[in-house]
């Protein structure tokens, strides 16, 4: 520590009060005052993110901000609280005085040990992990050394943070289940999470005289499996067209099997994987013809049985006309296919009326030439 002491050769007793902080992590320190005895005319100098707090007979007895202070019966408050004056203002009184930093302390770390369960509008039930930085910073002095510090001579941040990450930990749990915010849409709401978890937090810190000043949300991440689900998810969206991938992966595979020399057993593999490959992607190019032209939906011909693009007139395959092909009815009489509604037949000329049986009456199938219901003659 940095102190700065004036002595008398001939006393024990310190003249000069005061603490140069030379570590990033001290919130408070107790100042080395020899048998706690401050003499009379000592001089107290608290600087900018300190505070000074007088402690006599185990209570506090005063606060001090900022600036220099001479102890004696003049200008300081702490004289008419302190019993040990009533000897005069020659004598030592006991006191311990304890400086703390009110600065805030930056980059602190948070994380969650354990996955937090949440359920999510897209994945159900869902374990989400998280991490970030948090500050904070000593906002009631007193408050802090009566239910943290207490009679430690040096505390720091190391001291406390355990107890700090969990309440952290539990509030940003808490806040995340509470904003029903969806996995796929948190990290577009990282600063509206975290300003929240840091409001409701403030509470809680209060009671240790503390002020959490900013509550950073670096990450949230899904589990592995649900991640790698995702990837592929967006593989699929990537590929598009899974035809047209399949033609493009059997190309591929004949190209390096064209270029493998490997010869005896290797040379009759690679035959034997070439023939498979070239099978496969006859499949795929026949697979792909079938397929409509320029995507969407399909519509298969009547007579070859070739895709079309929804909409298509003619088959791109056979020529044969769609649409008034693809709803046909057999004639009542030959069973020749006919366009839906049609009233007579094109090769016969029959009628297309339902056709009866004259003995009982039953509807009689097309071309049937005895009832199915009596055995009558047609």
């Amino acid at each position: 520590m940095g102190i700065l002491d004036r002595l008398s050769p001939t006393s024990q007793f310190i003249e000069v009060i005061e603490w140069l902080d030379n570590t990033n992590n001290t919130l408070v320190y107790r100042f080395p005052v020899k048998d706690q005895e401050i003499k009379n005319g000592a001089q107290l100098i608290v600087r900018e993110s300190q505070a000074a707090v007088f402690v006599s007979e185990g209570q506090i007895a005063d606060l001090f901000p900022p600036g220099r202070y001479t102890v004696d019966g003049g200008n300081t408050p702490i004289l008419s609280k302190l019993g040990a004056w009533k000897f005069g203002f020659n004598s030592p009184f006991k006191a311990e005085i304890y400086f703390v930093n009110t600065k805030q302390f930056t980059d602190l770390k948070w994380g969650t040990p354990n996955p937090v369960m949440m359920r999510d509008t897209d994945f159900g039930m869902v374990r989400l992990r998280a991490f970030g930085i948090y500050s904070i910073r000593v906002a009631d002095p007193k408050a802090f050394i009566k239910e943290i510090a207490g009679t430690n001579a040096h505390f720091v941040t190391e001291d406390i943070e355990g107890q700090l990450k969990r309440t952290l930990v539990g509030g940003f749990s808490d806040g995340l289940a509470e904003s029903k915010i969806a996995a796929l849409d948190l990290a577009s709401n990282y600063d509206e999470l975290g300003k929240f978890t840091r409001e409701k937090l403030n509470e809680d810190f209060k009671s240790y005289g503390l002020e959490l000043t900013k509550f950073v949300i670096e990450n949230i991440s899904l589990p592995q499996e649900v991640e790698a689900a995702m990837d592929k998810r967006t593989s699929m969206g990537v590929i598009g067209d899974v035809g047209r991938y399949a033609q493009f992966q059997a190309a591929d595979a004949m190209r390096d099997a064209a270029q493998n020399t490997g010869g005896g057993a290797g040379t009759g593999a690679g035959l034997g994987a070439g023939f498979a490959i070239g099978n496969a992607m006859a499949g795929a190019m026949t697979d792909a013809m079938k397929q409509p032209k320029g995507g969407g939906s399909s519509v298969a011909c009547p007579k070859c049985g070739t895709g079309n693009a929804a909409g298509a007139k003619f088959c791109i395959d056979c020529g044969e006309k769609l649409g008034t092909t693809a709803q046909t009815v057999p004639c009542v009489k030959c069973a020749s296919p006919l366009q839906a509604g049609a009233k007579f037949c094109n090769e016969c000329g029959a009628k297309q009326e339902k056709a009866a049986c004259p003995n009982c009456k039953a509807e009689l199938s097309p071309g049937s030439k005895f009832c199915n219901e009596c055995g009558q003659k047609v």
